[in-house]
């Protein structure tokens, strides 16, 4: 059975996936400063969660291990402010 929506539920949905890119680089910039300060185990899972975001974000496999695999928070930024850019 479908769900009914009020309009300002349709137009909350409407408007996250409208801003879904914007939201996603959003995250990603938090995450970047994250990984600055982190250490240890929760810098690991810091990096899987940056590594999700940048996949819904649409970048390549490759480029993702890339940039996991070298543990370079700087690469990362670099790679954000590349989507920032874009998104433009």
């Amino acid at each position: 059975m479908a769900r009914q929506f009020t309009k300002f539920q349709q137009k909350a949905i409407k408007n996250f996936y409208d801003n879904k890119e914007a939201i996603g680089i959003q995250r990603l910039g938090e995450l970047v400063t994250d990984l600055y300060l982190a250490e240890g185990k929760a810098r690991a899972t810091k990096w899987k969660q940056a590594a999700g975001a940048l996949e819904k974000l649409g970048v390549k496999a490759p480029e993702i291990d890339k940039i996991v695999k070298n543990d370079d928070p700087t690469a990362l930024a670099k790679k954000l402010e590349q989507l920032m850019a874009e998104q433009e």
